[in-house]
């Protein structure tokens, strides 16, 4: 499969208005996400902006990057209603089918990035979302005497209960409703703070990797996802890498910049190119990748596709080099015995974020 892995800003606004936006990444500027399927969506929240409730045919991990929220949210195998406060740095996995909606109780606008995997997806491409209520409902598409024999409501209430909510996507409450002190022992089952855990990777002057797996957060062994955030550093790198599982990577960069390189089948560079703040880019399955953080560092979010990723390292203190015999090291690198003493030493000093040089 060929990709064109230039990342791309969102550039579908499927709603802006009273409340707040919601902005996805179409096939038609990035077509890697269809071809991976994969996709992106951005959901902007103003003060008592409500995404009113509904499901999704894909499965997700919305990242919140500014701001704080009230989520409400129904799982497909049970009948109650968890509500939960999000704030920035938070992780969120959505379930396939799940029922959520999101609510802005704070004085703020919120920024929640959503990157996810959507292969049981009706159509390809971004998001497809079913909504519970609003001029996009799903019980408005049924006739008023379907839904009274549904319901055991009249013709005239069907009418009345379905058709009042004219809001599409999100809409903004003339007050605040009675959930806006939701109780925290939901947290632990559905949120895990990406800022403040604790970095399994980290570098001095370097940056951080912090990753949510099914192992540290179990929620995500129902969502078949994980998620991580890295923090560059100015003039740091990621180490190359890639995923040994057949799982793709998406990021979606939160601030700053950096050069990327990926690298595919036959050695090929598939990529070089300028990340930015707003980009989403993708890291096919068994590609390596590296990135290099600009003079203002990095800071980016993304999803892999698999609740325990084998994420495997070229270079760094967790390079498969490293694990290659002395001899069978040498004669694949075509080195003298002391040069391959000397790499071998040098793998061990590094971690997979470093510094570069010129630092």
């Amino acid at each position: 499969m060929e990709f064109n892995l230039a990342p791309q800003m969102a550039d579908q606004t499927v709603y802006e208005g009273e409340g707040g936006g919601y902005y996805t990444w179409s096939t038609s500027v990035a077509p890697f996400l269809a071809q991976a399927n994969l996709a992106a969506g951005k959901l902007v929240l103003q003060p008592f902006g409500f995404a009113l409730p509904h499901y999704a045919d894909s499965k997700k991990i919305g990242y919140v990057l500014q701001g704080c929220c009230v989520v409400g949210m129904i799982s497909p195998d049970s009948t109650a209603e968890k509500v939960v406060k999000v704030t920035k740095g938070d992780a969120i996995p959505v379930e396939l089918g799940a029922v959520s909606w999101w609510y802005n109780d704070g004085d703020s606008d919120v920024v929640i990035v959503f990157l996810g995997e959507t292969s049981d997806s009706n159509t390809a491409g971004p998001f497809n979302y079913y909504f519970l209520a609003g001029a996009l409902g799903m019980l408005g598409g049924f006739s008023a005497d379907f839904l009274a024999g549904g319901f055991g409501i009249s013709v005239s209430e069907s009418k009345t209960l379905f058709k009042s909510q004219n809001a599409t996507v999100i809409t903004k409450l003339k007050e605040k409703p009675n959930i806006t002190n939701p109780a925290n022992n939901n947290r632990k089952d559905l949120v895990f703070n990406l800022e403040n855990a604790l970095p399994p990777v980290t570098s001095k002057n370097g940056g951080a990797l912090v990753s949510a797996t099914a192992e540290n957060f179990p929620l995500l062994s129902r969502v078949n996802l994980s998620g991580n955030l890295v923090k560059l550093e100015p003039g740091s790198m990621l180490t190359p890498g890639y995923t040994a599982d057949s799982s793709y990577e998406i990021g979606y960069v939160v601030s700053g910049s950096a050069r990327i390189q990926i690298v595919g089948l036959n050695g090929q560079l598939a990529l070089d190119d300028k990340l930015e703040a707003g980009h989403v880019f993708v890291l096919p399955k068994f590609f390596v990748g590296s990135l290099i953080a600009d003079t203002e560092g990095m800071e980016f979010v993304s999803t892999v596709t698999s609740s325990e990723p084998k994420l495997l390292r070229l270079a760094g203190v967790e390079s498969v080099w490293k694990a290659l015999s002395p001899s069978v090291l040498q004669a694949s690198l075509n080195l003298s015995s002391e040069d391959t003493d000397i790499f071998k030493d040098k793998i061990v000093e590094t971690a997979a974020i470093i510094l570069s040089k010129k630092h």
